[in-house]
């Protein structure tokens, strides 16, 4: 046993050291887009991130951050917590395969043979590192993300459960499931995938105690449910909410000070829990009081979220939601600002309310009492209308244009079961975990949204090379899908309920999140890592494949030892092709764009600057450059999403770092949820054809009887006209040197433009009142990645400066296309912008960073024309060299900006060049064309983007004289769009 003991210890920690090398030698050194750049700077500074938060993941990464020698280093230090808790799920995972791997071969108080040590410990590291070495686990191990502190707390709760099955009987067993408890509780603070794993440890639970029947297993699966749903509302924001009730009735009430209610909840709940748990040591009852005191350290567990309170309470410069007080803190918790999805029963996407009702009051914390703020308006159906399971459920149009992808639904159709379940099996179970599925056990086609399964081979002489070269192409040639298969069938052969224990464990952590996400048909990225979980599971059963190997290979081989190792050998070539297969793709060691694109976004702002931005990329590499780097903090960064919420427009009313607040006319009465959250156009004749944009604000700061219209929510302050006009001192404006020195004679001394929309949302209320209001006092930037209906009519005054767009009073003709600060934008672009290592072919960039050096290559060639409409071909040369420099088409595909550098390079007297670009493109855009329009309506965007960029060759050739070469484009150009219509 000792010496068993000692092998499997020494062999598990050398599996943690590969995978921490790995990790390590992979891992990126900066922030990663999507929501990496927030949870860095939060953890940094213990700041209030997205709902729900993840407070212990933020306490444990402000740990690994204080590591860092200075704050440069502290995205890597904060990545390297993700990198350590991926090392230890493959750890605890070895150890669980080698329990279960023991079970199957030697019998209970028996010693292992050496040719058993050898097998088991086989199976242990082949299906340890394959999930090391899995796309998605490989993946969310290199970045600042929760989702790596999630597995690992799936791979040690199971791994604890494995072990209180073996001490189940003995004295103190219980104190496993205590820990497991804990680690239940702390896992909240991380992420809540944990919680699915809570069915597959009833069952060990129950077979360990309990002679297994069919009904006793449906009563343990239904007390795990109960367990379930106690902590997924009743203990996470059920507690909080009860806290909530006793803190308005004592305050408002009662006339207590703030604060008395939740003590009371406090001393009334501790003393009940107490008291539970003395009564069950009086009465020697084990299940209560191992029932009690596993309630109690989740709780423990839990309290990681006082965290949230607590530090928004001190006004951080990052705390969404500002749950600051107990009914704040709730809404935090159960993500009210998300919406809700219909689960089981609902009202599918066409369903029209017949009434509403008011829901719960929604409370402020006001002087000395909590005040209502309006009430949650909630829709009723027709009970015809609420269906089971809705899959096809949401409105937004282009969602019902994706699920007629889906479904054969048709225009108006009320879908019917059949369809939800069609959409449910083939995009919700098939395409969005199944895909995932085989993406990490056989391979993946390209890093491309959407991309397919990759089967047999990486040739296709069809795809087109931005698929073809892609790094992200891995094929696995099915062998961890085969070796898992074969696990699978030998544990079902030899141990039935541990198969069915593993099997329930696939299940939760994989199709049924998926069940429970009811996901729309269009997300913005890849979701895999939402499943990581169920990979892990199925990463148990490549271990045991192992196993099922050596037993196929007894009919060749009498020697255990013998068939022992030649399984070993054989398993190991999965994890083997894994690595080799996934190294290039998710070695991000010198990766640095997401931040650099970050601070070019930041140069492109004047002092001092208010910029406005779209969503999670745009926003969170901005906050992690200001809060950990100090970078450019001067600038003001608002997410226009946001601006839809009165805490976050109190925000920008406050200090900083170097940022001033907001100059604004309307205080937060007038920005209060519930008050202003739109305001619809309702025409008044007096002043359609224009109002001053000064006066409209100031009606609305009055509540003023000429706004307010009667709608069935009540009065609303309404849009009166379309049109506004702002009054501009044009002496003050030419003083200040905010417009290109070209253009200050154009400067208007009015300001007129149109809001197209049909309402106001809070979001350009703001953006109107900031305009009235600011003076010119301070530059206010739109980023370029900003959606256009948000700009509300403003960019005819937009000047370009680099990635952003600088509002001025200044006019832009539709024959330029809009102003260009050519000498500031010339300083950004060519001397302040930084594009590190985009120009080494040995590095991986995906799709998030082609979007930004797509957008930076639009910005070089508007530059360029800029300067030859001047005549100085000279500079305009010398922006294409350095764009082309730094973003080379050898490492950074063509995009469909492209194509405006053929006309400029034929302007510069550079006939081959456009010649060879226009050639290079047309044929790789054909290529795509083909390829997509072959693979399905799934790439939509890929065809419609390679169709933009036909038609723009079309024009690009006749510029060049090439007439022959443009009608061929033009021709082929009309069969893709009759293939599109099609």
């Amino acid at each position: 046993m000792t010496d068993y003991r000692k092998v499997n210890n020494l062999v598990g920690w050398g599996v943690f050291l590969i995978a921490t090398a790995v990790y390590v030698l992979t891992l990126e050194p900066t922030a990663s887009y999507w929501d990496a750049g927030e949870f860095i700077a939060c953890s940094y500074k213990l700041l209030v991130p997205h709902p729900p938060g993840a407070p212990f993941y933020l306490l444990v990464g402000r740990l690994f951050s204080m590591f860092a020698a200075d704050p440069t280093q502290v995205a890597w230090w904060v990545n390297l917590l993700s990198a350590i808790c991926s090392s230890l799920t493959s750890l605890f995972l070895f150890w669980t395969i080698t329990i279960l791997a023991r079970k199957v071969l030697v019998n209970q108080g028996q010693e292992p043979t050496a040719g058993n040590v050898w097998l088991i410990m086989g199976s242990g590291v082949v299906g340890a590192l394959a999930y090391t070495f899995s796309d998605s686990a490989w993946f969310s191990a290199v970045e600042a993300e929760v989702y790596a502190m999630s597995s690992f707390f799936t791979a040690i709760v199971f791994w604890a459960m494995l072990r209180w099955e073996i001490k189940a009987g003995e004295a103190h067993s219980d104190k496993w499931l205590i820990l497991i408890a804990y680690l239940v509780g702390l896992s909240i603070g991380a992420h809540l995938l944990n919680l699915v794993t809570i069915p597959a440890l009833a069952f060990i639970y129950y077979f360990r105690l309990y002679k297994p029947s069919f009904w006793g297993g449906v009563i343990a699966f239904a007390i795990s449910a109960v367990i379930v749903v106690a902590i997924l509302w009743g203990v996470i924001p059920g507690l909080p909410s009860v806290a909530g009730w006793f803190e308005v009735h004592f305050v408002n009430d009662f006339k207590l000070p703030f604060g008395s209610g939740i003590i009371f909840f406090l001393i009334l709940f501790v003393g009940a829990l107490v008291y539970g748990i003395m009564y069950s040591i009086k009465k020697n009852n084990r299940i209560l009081n191992t029932a009690l005191l596993s309630l109690t350290f989740v709780l423990i567990g839990y309290s990681s979220y006082l965290m949230i309170p607590i530090r928004s309470s001190y006004e951080p410069t990052i705390d969404e939601n500002d749950p600051d007080d107990i009914m704040s803190f709730v809404s935090y918790l159960k993500r009210e600002q998300y919406g809700d999805r219909p689960l089981l029963f609902g009202p599918q996407y066409n369903a029209q309310p017949v009434d509403q009702k008011e829901g719960a009051p929604r409370y402020v914390k006001g002087k000395d009492k909590y005040i209502v703020a309006g009430k949650k308006i909630e829709p009723v159906y027709a009970s015809k209308d609420n269906v089971l399971l809705p899959r096809i459920y949401s409105d937004q149009p282009v969602h019902i244009s994706a699920y007629k992808k889906w479904v054969d639904l048709r225009e108006g159709q009320t879908p019917t079961f059949g369809q939800n379940m069609s959409f449910l099996f083939n995009y919700q179970l098939g395409f969005m975990y199944w895909r995932y599925f085989l993406w990490n056990f056989v391979g993946r086609e390209s890093d491309i949204q959407n991309a397919g399964v990759l089967w047999f081979g990486k040739d296709d002489p069809n795809a087109p090379s931005r698929v073809l070269e892609s790094k992200a192409r891995n094929c696995f040639y099915l062998l961890p899908l085969l070796v898992g298969i074969i696990g699978l069938i030998y544990h079902v052969r030899k141990d039935e309920k541990d198969a069915f224990i593993i099997g329930l464990l696939f299940f939760f952590t994989g199709m049924a999140i998926a069940l429970y996400l009811n996901q729309p048909p269009v997300e913005p990225r890849e979701r895999d890592y939402t499943f990581a979980g169920s990979f892990y599971a199925f990463s148990i059963w490549i271990g045991l494949g192992v196993m099922g190997l050596a037993e196929l290979l007894g009919k060749v081989l009498k020697s255990h030892t013998s068939r022992a190792a030649l399984a070993t050998v054989i398993g190991l070539l999965v994890p083997g092709i894994m690595a080799a297969e996934g190294w290039d793709d998710h070695d991000r060691s010198d990766r640095y764009h997401s931040v650099d694109s970050a601070k070019n976004l930041l140069d492109s702002c004047a002092p001092n600057a208010i910029l406005f931005t779209n969503g999670d990329n745009d926003t969170f590499p901005l906050w992690y450059a200001q809060e950990v780097e100090g970078y450019r903090t001067d600038v003001r960064v608002a997410v226009l999403s946001y601006l839809n919420t009165d805490w976050y427009i109190d925000q920008m009313m406050d200090q900083a770092y170097k940022s001033d607040p907001w100059p604004l006319t309307l205080g937060m009465e007038s920005y209060r949820q519930g008050t202003n959250d739109f305001l619809p156009y309702m025409e008044r004749p007096q002043v359609a054809a224009g109002i001053d944009l000064k006066q409209y604000i100031n009606l609305i700061k009055q509540n003023h009887p000429a706004l307010q219209a009667q709608y069935t929510s009540g009065t609303l302050l309404t849009m009166p006209t379309r049109n506004f006009f702002l009054n501009v001192d044009k002496e003050k404006v030419a003083a200040m040197d905010i417009v290109s020195a070209d253009r200050e004679d154009e400067i208007v001394d009015r300001m007129q433009w149109t809001i197209t929309k049909s309402l106001l949302e809070k979001k350009h209320l703001v953006i109107l009142d900031l305009l009235a209001t600011n003076n010119w006092e301070r530059p206010i930037y739109f980023s370029t990645t900003v959606n256009s209906a948000d700009f509300i009519g403003l960019s005819d005054f937009f000047q370009l400066e680099g990635l952003a767009y600088r509002v001025v009073p200044v006019k832009a003709t539709e024959e330029e296309g809009g102003n260009v600060n050519k000498e500031v934008m010339y300083e950004n672009l060519m001397k302040k912008f930084s594009f590190r290592n985009f120009d080494r072919k040995d590095i991986f960039y995906d799709e998030n960073y082609y979007r930004f050096s797509a957008n930076a290559r639009d910005k070089f060639a508007t530059l360029a024309v800029a300067y030859l409409e001047d005549g100085n071909e000279e500079r305009a040369k010398e922006i294409v060299d350095h764009c082309f420099k730094v973003l080379p088409l050898e490492t950074v595909p063509y995009d469909y900006y492209t194509p405006q550098f053929i006309p400029i390079y034929d302007a510069l007297g550079e006939n081959e060049k456009a010649t060879e670009l226009l050639d290079l493109m047309a044929k790789e855009s054909q290529r795509a064309l083909d390829y997509y329009f072959a693979e399905g309506p799934l790439f939509e965007q890929e065809i419609q983007v390679n169709m933009i960029i036909m038609q723009q060759l079309v024009g690009a050739a006749q510029q060049l004289g090439e007439e022959e070469k443009a009608a061929q484009l033009e021709q082929q150009f009309r069969l893709y769009l009759q293939r599109m219509r099609r």
